[in-house]
């Protein structure tokens, strides 16, 4: 289940500039090297979850998180 850290390591990635968010072997390789064990981790066992919250912003654990929407 997503939770905040890791909502904030993909945002991270993202803001890197480096890769299409969909291509998960780049995100790993990126969080891998910035030190997010916590996404990939997460991006290990959860890619249908991950797909998710990258095409709609939504993920279960976030339900309570109403700072970005």
């Amino acid at each position: 289940m997503m939770n905040q850290t890791i909502k904030e390591q993909i945002l991270a990635v993202r803001d890197t500039g480096e890769t299409n968010m969909f291509d998960t072997n780049q995100v790993l390789a990126i969080a891998n090297r910035e030190g997010f064990y916590e996404l990939v981790d997460y991006l290990l066992d959860n890619k249908k979850e991950y797909a998710n919250f990258i095409m709609f912003g939504t993920a279960p654990g976030l339900e309570d998180d109403e700072e970005e929407n």
